[in-house]
């Protein structure tokens, strides 16, 4: 890894393990009585971003990678079965950790939001929309910027103009975006007066407009044909640049959509591993103060 690595990975461990002190309860659940892990739940949750900001898809190739390369920094590192068992079991404090390292960039704070949504594919062939683990909760769904159907999830975003994620959900494809930021909004206890939340036209509803305006939030989106100009309209075009920017960082760099989770568990970890990884991203830069932009993983992905 480069200096830049190197010194994400220290700083991350070292947060990650004091608010694991402060928040014990934060650690996956384990036996009273029984063997200490090895890996540290910090080790693990570190271990996690390095692989994704890295762009490793298959497991069992990183611990081959970080077996031969990741020595100085994590002197035992699991077997691949071993590690995706207590990946799985981590979904719960990767939120923990998301949300805490979220809530300490300067940017968590500006006035202005994001929503937008992102397709999440989970399969292809029938049978595997079948036998899947994941039927009932994936489902068919259109994506428009590929134009084509496909099965399975959609990952919902609330971010700042920072890239900065505020709130989140893995819904399945038909799920309604303007339920599911609602939804984010009230289970993140996000909402404040005098915010703006930037969307496109599949956010139109009066009952979605009404809600948020009932708690305080403005909603900017792009007029329809048949409606009058909508106020802050000049200010739609920059912004939803940065949420398409946004989402290309995390399909291109992060790859969401290859994710290959086959069980609830195993998706849901690994698009919270990949959340994480733009999160820590975002909070080291900002927190260091460094000249590049805020979301970007470049420094990191060598």
């Amino acid at each position: 890894m480069n200096p830049d690595s190197d010194t994400l990975v220290t700083a991350l461990y070292v947060r990650v393990d004091d608010l694991l002190a402060a928040h014990p309860e934060w650690a996956p659940r384990r036996p009273a009585v029984g063997i200490a892990p090895k890996l540290s739940d910090a080790e693990l949750v570190t271990l996690a971003v390095v692989s994704a900001l890295l762009g490793f898809c298959s497991e069992a190739r990183f611990i081959r990678w970080a077996t031969a390369h990741l020595k100085p920094w994590f002197p035992y590192v699991p077997q691949r079965s071993g590690y995706n068992k207590r990946l799985r079991r981590s979904g719960e404090l990767m939120q923990h950790v998301i949300a805490a390292l979220a809530r300490e960039c300067p940017s968590f704070f500006d006035d202005v939001w994001l929503a937008d949504s992102t397709p999440v594919e989970c399969g292809r062939s029938r049978e595997t929309q079948q036998r899947s683990d994941l039927a009932g909760w994936a489902a068919y769904g259109y994506s428009a910027s590929p134009s084509r159907h496909f099965w399975g999830l959609r990952l919902h975003l609330i971010t700042t103009p920072s890239g900065l994620p505020i709130a989140y959900a893995l819904a399945g494809a038909k799920a309604d975006e303007r339920d599911m930021c609602l939804e984010m909004i009230a289970r993140a206890q996000i909402a404040r007066r005098g915010q703006t939340l930037i969307a496109d036209k599949g956010y139109r509803s009066a009952a979605f407009e009404d809600a948020l305006n009932a708690a305080g939030i403005a909603l900017i989106r792009p007029a329809t044909k048949t409606e009058q100009p909508r106020p802050g309209r000049q200010f739609l075009r920059p912004l939803r640049q940065i949420i398409e920017s946004v989402n290309q960082t995390l399909k291109a760099q992060l790859g969401p959509q290859r994710h290959h989770g086959r069980t609830r568990s195993g998706v849901a970890a690994r698009i919270l591993q990949r959340l994480l990884a733009l999160t820590a991203a975002i909070w080291h830069n900002q927190t260091t103060q460094q000249p590049r932009p805020a979301r970007s993983l470049i420094a990191y992905d060598h």
